[in-house]
């Protein structure tokens, strides 16, 4: 095996810590949005061939009362199925309690909008903004997420989703959401801060990402995906750099679960379509029923753009084409005259284009690649500070 690939600018630092098998634990973490390079939002099949009928397509968004009316009750609270939301904070009621009034019973009585003092706004996009702020009696940092509800119900939709995952997370691999508000039409989530941005803001200044760096990377997002697969039964179904947050203590935390799908039956299988289009598999390009294997389809583009510097796929002039060279030509890989093999083997066993060819989270955690590394003791902490642009709260 050449070990000295991607190894030459890695430090020998001492131990970090030993990533558990299972997320038992909580800690906190943040999300920061970014335009996502090349990707498109569409109600219709993707696979379907723009016309002359599409060229002046408009979206047409609700109006405000009529958008969010369906969603609130008299008192002012923002309701969808079990969850209630109003100005005081968040609550998620058992069936037997819908029926009832919608008393809200705040996560932590502590933590209040009022205690919140905005420092700058660290992401935007055309339904809301994220804003760095600090409570003012701990001085403790956090993200709050503020989206205007007055917004097409499939987004409102996929805020609830979001909002239920995220509550109802206790895992150290994945952004923890410490409470959320409704009042005035706005709902604001308060979410962990992670200050080193996404994997996308830090390729933008390391370019790539050397193999030991990103096995001790890898471990950490598979061990998100193994508690999202198989202890919250969760596809994620939107997994791309920009989703993967990192921080100045060397965490990686999975985020953004807006567009995620939540496995109702034992089976494991969904047949909706969601998600950003560049990082899916084929099975979900082509509409056909996907489930957890979906993710890793995902994880091993994700990877390959960090190890190479740039999508897997080359440019299109058409979106569409993208599309069809995912589902009809055969998969990336990472050059074997570049790599080492057991990246190249790692990258091969994520990216086969039959989901029964592809690999679970909970195998790929014991790949060779993601161990060959360790007696290198891998500093991501150190790394994230130093490789990147400076980690700083201000």
């Amino acid at each position: 095996t050449d070990r000295s690939r991607g190894i030459d600018s890695l430090t020998r630092t001492p131990s970090e810590k030993v990533l558990p098998d299972s997320c038992a634990s909580s800690s906190p973490s943040l999300s920061k949005d970014e335009a996502s390079r090349g990707e498109e939002k569409r109600s219709a099949s993707p696979m379907r061939k723009a016309g002359p009928g599409n060229s002046k397509l408009k979206l047409s968004l609700p109006g405000h009362e009529a958008s969010i009316g369906k969603f609130l009750t008299q008192s002012g609270t923002f309701k969808d199925g079990n969850l209630l939301v109003n100005k005081d904070g968040l609550r998620i009621v058992s069936r037997s309690e819908e029926g009832g009034p919608p008393l809200i019973k705040p996560l932590d009585n502590q933590l209040s909008l009022a205690d919140l003092d905005a420092i700058k706004v660290v992401g935007q996009g055309s339904g809301g903004i994220v804003q760095l702020v600090r409570h003012k009696w701990t001085s403790q940092f956090f993200a709050l997420k503020v989206i205007q509800m007055n917004i097409q119900e499939e987004i409102r939709k996929q805020i609830a989703q979001e909002l239920r995952i995220s509550l109802s997370t206790q895992c150290p691999f994945v952004v923890l959401c410490y409470q959320c508000f409704y009042d005035n039409g706005v709902i604001s989530i308060v979410l962990e801060y992670m200050d080193g941005g996404s994997l996308a803001d830090f390729l933008k200044d390391v370019k790539t990402i050397p193999e030991p760096y990103l096995a001790a990377i890898c471990k950490q997002v598979l061990n998100g995906l193994i508690y999202l697969h198989h202890e919250k039964l969760i596809i994620h179904r939107d997994l791309k750099p920009s989703n993967i947050l990192i921080n100045h203590s060397g965490e990686v935390k999975i985020s953004d679960f807006g567009v995620s799908g939540i496995i109702a039956s034992s089976s494991g299988q969904r047949d909706t379509f969601t998600g950003t289009y560049n990082y899916m598999s084929p099975e979900r390009i082509t509409g056909q029923k996907h489930g957890y294997i979906s993710d890793i389809w995902s994880l091993g583009l994700v990877m390959l753009e960090c190890a190479t510097g740039q999508f897997p796929y080359p440019p299109h002039d058409s979106f569409y084409e993208l599309l069809e060279e995912v589902v009809e030509q055969p998969p990336p890989f990472a050059p074997s005259d570049q790599f080492s093999v057991e990246f190249t083997s790692f990258i091969s066993e994520c990216l086969q284009k039959n989901p029964k060819d592809r690999k679970s989270a909970q195998v790929l955690l014991k790949h060779p690649f993601l161990s060959m590394y360790d007696d290198l003791n891998v500093d991501l902490a150190s790394y994230f500070t130093t490789a990147g642009s400076p980690l700083a709260t201000f």
